[in-house]
């Protein structure tokens, strides 16, 4: 009997691990195992998603994305001006400076406080150490993109490599970024007295007569030049494309216009969501429209309903024009009660957004199971930020609403959001899904991966066939290499 058992033994170590007696385990049931054999180990964890190809980020901010350390090294070439005490740049010397605490950053240098600098600059433009008790979280992180800005703004080419090769690096095939909102650029001064006429619709939500309104400052907007504005803009996005070479044959980028919805000139704010919905609609790399900023700002709130009514028209006179909405990045305590239960609502019954971002404030929501459903029927999918829900709102674990959409077999894609600012990536967001989530199994984050491409804005319906193909013989791929490297070790 030892003799027989002994031998058994002896051929199971010579047939290949993940093949069966009687049959062959595929590479894909071997990874799954696999999987779920190293849930609560991070730096496993990391290794696997690491290597995995994980298809596209489709909820990217240009400037939250790029490191710190890329706006120092900018910074430091460009010689800029630096208040020692506030650490606010500037790139020529402040107009009657008197202050001693400003000085160049070749001063800095040459006194030898260039390292303290850095440290203090990383620490000021990203989460690098931050410690609860600093500042509020989403402040910290919200004012980053106003103290990068100067420095951001002379890395909008070498920006875009950076975060390419970055991308390609781990295995990410695809980015939908926010790159630079359409401004209109036009002088609106005579159409001021409409302000007023849009707030007085917006407390009366009276959405019929706000859509004449939006009819004539469309046609006043046409009058001034904005499609020759838009023109311009759609060029110079274009011209930056094809020199960088964005695209290859591994990788592929395309863009949002957004608009920024603190705003208080809600007419000003129209004429650049109209400014986006036209660049979309005539250029095949913008591909969509976002708006952004934090929602729970004063004007943000203030101005919801009226902004899902600029959007809800734009969709009927731009129809091909996709489009998705930060909506829900919000949680109890950040703002009252009553304003927690409609946002995501009305961003897809009244807007009519094809996709979500974020979403956290979901279990709040008004019918949210009927909500629930019109998503998973329209099939409007939802951008999962997990590191950037549990730094800006301290969600995580089983109080984000994750476990909701997948329960109601929402479309599921996983993003960064502002990855620089975050100090993260997009294998560190899997890397959290897989062990925060343990019943979130191996096939399903194949189809988050696959959505990614499925649910993304590409116009181009033979490029999307294309990246689809590819990233599935690329999955695939990576489960029969990490099969044999696990037979060889």
């Amino acid at each position: 009997m030892i003799k027989y058992t002994s031998t058994w033994l002896l051929l199971a170590l010579f047939i290949l691990p993940g093949t069966a007696l009687f049959g062959q385990v595929s590479a894909d049931k071997y990874c799954s195992d696999y999987l779920n054999s190293i849930r609560d180990n991070r730096a496993l964890l990391t290794a696997f998603f690491q290597q995995m190809p994980k298809g596209g980020d489709l909820h990217n901010h240009f400037s939250g994305s790029i490191y710190a350390e890329s706006y120092f090294d900018y910074a430091l070439k460009s010689d800029f001006w630096v208040n020692l005490k506030t650490l606010e740049l500037f790139d020529k010397a402040p107009t009657l400076n008197l202050n001693s605490d400003i000085k160049k950053m070749s001063e800095v240098n040459a006194a030898g406080g260039l390292p303290d600098l850095r440290y203090q600059l990383l620490r000021f433009w990203s989460i690098k150490d931050y410690f609860l008790g600093d500042e509020a979280s989403d402040k910290h992180f919200f004012d980053a993109f106003d103290k990068f800005d100067l420095a951001s703004k002379g890395l909008a080419r070498e920006g875009l490599l950076e975060l390419k090769q970055r991308a390609k690096a781990e295995n990410v095939q695809y980015i939908e970024l926010m790159y630079r909102s359409a401004k209109h650029g036009l002088d609106l001064s005579d159409l001021k007295i409409y302000s007023g006429i849009l707030d007085s619709l917006q407390r009366q939500k009276n959405s019929a007569g706000l859509a004449i309104v939006l009819d004539t400052l469309y046609a006043r907007f046409i009058r001034k030049g904005i499609e020759s504005k838009v023109l311009d803009y759609t060029q110079t996005i274009e011209k930056t494309h094809r020199e960088l070479q964005l695209d290859d044959s591994t990788f592929t980028m395309r863009f949002q216009g957004y608009v920024t919805r603190v705003l208080e000139d809600q007419v000003t704010l129209y004429g650049n969501l109209v400014a986006s919905f036209l660049s979309a609609e005539r250029s095949s790399l913008i591909v969509g429209v976002n708006i952004v900023a934090p929602e729970d700002n004063p004007a943000s709130m203030r101005n919801y309903w009226l902004h899902m009514e600029f959007f809800k028209w734009c969709k009927k006179r731009f129809p091909s024009v996709k489009f998705s909405m930060h909506a829900g990045e919000l949680t109890l305590g950040l703002v009252k009660p009553e304003e927690l239960n409609w946002h995501i609502n009305a961003a897809v019954r009244d807007a009519g957004a094809h996709r979500i971002g974020h979403g956290v404030d979901l279990a709040y929501e008004n019918k949210v199971y009927d909500l629930l459903k019109l998503m998973q029927t329209q099939q409007v999918a939802v951008e999962i930020n997990l590191t950037s829900n549990e730094y800006i709102l301290k969600v995580k674990d089983d109080q984000h609403p994750i476990t909701l959409y997948r329960s109601a077999k929402v479309p599921i894609v996983i993003s960064t959001d502002d990855a620089g600012i975050l100090r993260s990536n997009l294998t560190e967001q899997f890397v959290l899904l897989a062990n925060r989530y343990k019943n979130i199994s191996y096939a399903e984050i194949k189809q988050y991966i696959l959505n990614s491409i499925k649910f993304s804005f590409i116009k181009e319906e033979k490029l999307k066939l294309k990246l689809t193909h590819n990233l599935q013989q690329q999955l695939a791929k990576f489960e029969q290499q990490l099969q044999l490297s696990l037979i060889k070790r």
